[in-house]
């Protein structure tokens, strides 16, 4: 079969004839409708995410909309390495049906980086029932976007999205969201900008898609000068680091204020908790309550997928 190969760490990948993934006994392979292009799976092809095993050739890809051999549309993904979804034909662990009216493109592209912060946002609000007030680090991206949207549809009492991108952060503005500036020269001014969020929406859970010195600069905006008593627990939520994988975090922040700093993704969140909540995720897709704009590359223009750049996802579509 025709699929994406990546040959070696920090390789592009190239499209080639690959082996057919090999199905359990009565099972059918599924056929690729499109594969998104998420962070985590350049992080895991070229060896820099923990999840990598470091085995190669490989076909990269970690999700996808397919079809059954019936015709039915489905969302897929986990396939055993070294198949990635990035091939015409998929052997996968699980198949959920896409609702009626979804873009099934729109579904490659959003459900990897709409899933890492619902879950993150559902998780919250079982236990301790209800959101607050929520900072979104990274708004502006599709991943911190779609946190946005889904803090708003999840009943969030206000949700503060902070980014770059200042036609992005008008639009979430539009949308209910207080937007702020992470534009700023400097890590002083970084944090002057978060403080003054901070101190007109106090956050009760932030969503840091960024990490790095945006993390920091946020730590000094939420720190307590005084002794009177602290506000209610801040949970500090780390998702992504696309600002740097190492962020200090002050004694002081940590003695002074009630705050939980903790992780999400794979490994932290499981399999089964992700496609639980998948469901609910394909429908706000369907409802056009979240959308993912995308760009379509055939598999023979892999390469150019995997340096696409901008406001819109790459998916890789088999012709």
């Amino acid at each position: 079969m025709r699929a994406a190969i990546v040959n070696g760490p920090g390789a592009t990948p190239v499209c080639a004839e690959f082996p057919d993934p090999e199905p359990k006994p009565g099972q059918e392979p599924l056929h690729l409708v499109g594969a998104g292009l998420h962070h985590v799976v350049r992080g895991l092809a070229s060896g820099r995410h923990y999840g990598s095993d470091h085995a190669y050739p490989l076909v990269p890809g970690v999700d996808a909309v397919a079809r059954t051999a019936g015709g039915s549309l489905v969302y897929t993904g986990f396939a055993r390495a070294p198949w990635g979804t990035m091939a015409e034909r998929l052997v996968t662990p699980f198949e959920l049906e896409l609702p009626a009216g979804a873009d099934p493109l729109a579904v490659a592209a959003g459900m990897n980086p709409g899933l890492s912060g619902w879950m993150v946002l559902t998780a919250r609000r079982k236990e301790v029932g209800r959101l607050g007030t929520v900072l979104v680090l990274g708004a502006t991206g599709m991943s911190g976007a779609l946190a946005v949207r889904a803090a708003l549809a999840l009943g969030a009492d206000r949700v503060v999205a902070a980014g770059r991108d200042p036609e992005a952060l008008e639009r979430l503005r539009e949308l209910g969201a207080l937007p702020v500036s992470l534009d700023h020269d400097g890590p002083d001014a970084l944090a002057a900008a978060l403080a003054t969020a901070v101190d007109q929406a106090p956050p009760t859970l932030v969503l840091d898609f960024l990490w790095g010195a945006v993390a920091e600069a946020a730590f000094a905006a939420l720190a307590r000068v005084g002794m009177s008593e602290d506000a209610p627990e801040v949970a500090y939520v780390q998702i992504g680091s696309l600002a740097g994988a190492r962020a200090a975090v002050p004694a002081a922040l940590l003695r002074s204020r009630r705050i939980r700093v903790t992780g999400s993704g794979i490994g932290s969140v499981s399999k089964a908790e992700m496609l639980a909540e998948a469901p609910a995720v394909m429908a706000h897709f369907a409802d056009a309550t979240f959308q993912a704009p995308y760009t379509a590359y055939p598999l023979d223009r892999v390469g150019e997928a995997w340096a696409h750049q901008g406001r819109t996802r790459a998916v890789v579509v088999p012709d």
